[in-house]
């Protein structure tokens, strides 16, 4: 059962010397005091219930999508990145190695729902996955730091029948280099700090967005998607 969503409100303490302003549940505001000084507190007017309202795309501006996660390590990385699969509309997760399913409770809290609306499936071995998936027709991407990647900024697909997969993988290790052979396109952002490279759900988002609303006119994947939930 669909449980509705609750209504946020902004606090602010009324002492002169704090002004702590911070959000809190609507139902819960009149019985808090200001959690810094102590002081009482105002409440602004109620905000949108939390999550409530979405803005609508028209589907002609995406692109099927779909992606492949390859022993992510950090259950708080699935999950986000099951948010943002939900948000950015992609298809179907391919969930390989260690990464964490939705079976595993800590998942939710990061996912906050994502886990039910967004496909996903586990596979013990990503590079099979992949095998398989290629052999049906799917373009396979993977986004990584590599001297042979290209800045997925300036990265225009040509079309297929079968929507691509976006791969990412380890926090550490990287993505696997059995799946790096197998790959059409490997993808990278551009750093232009110290650092070498983003959180892995942080890229994922980039990429999502990036390559899912990247139009590419006629001839675009969508009209006929094949079935892979056999895999």
């Amino acid at each position: 059962m669909n449980q509705e969503t609750p209504a946020f409100c902004f606090c602010e303490c009324s002492h002169p010397g704090c002004r702590f302003r911070f959000p809190s549940l609507a139902a819960e505001a009149v019985r808090l005091s200001c959690p810094r000084c102590g002081h009482a507190i105002t409440i602004a007017a109620p905000v949108r219930a939390m999550f409530g309202g979405k803005t609508a795309v028209s589907s002609p501006n995406t692109r099927p999508l779909t992606a492949l996660l390859d022993n992510i390590r950090s259950i708080h990385n699935v999950g986000s990145i099951f948010r943002t699969a939900d948000a950015a509309g992609l298809r179907h997760l391919y969930l390989c190695g260690i990464t964490s399913t939705p079976a595993h409770p800590k998942l939710a809290k990061a996912a906050l729902g994502a886990q039910e609306t967004v496909a996903w499936s586990y596979h013990t071995n990503a590079v099979e996955t992949a095998v398989l998936l290629k052999q049906q027709g799917h373009p396979l991407w993977a986004l990584e730091t590599s001297p042979t990647a290209q800045p997925l900024l300036t990265f225009r697909p040509t079309a297929h029948t079968q929507p691509p997969v976006l791969m990412v993988g380890n926090e550490k290790a990287g993505v696997d280099p059995g799946l790096l052979a197998l790959c059409d396109e490997i993808l990278q952002l551009p750093m232009l700090g110290h650092k070498e490279s983003l959180n892995v759900a942080v890229a994922f988002g980039i990429a999502a967005y990036q390559l899912g609303f990247t139009r590419l006119g006629a001839g675009d994947w969508g009209l006929e998607i094949g079935n892979s939930a056999n895999l």
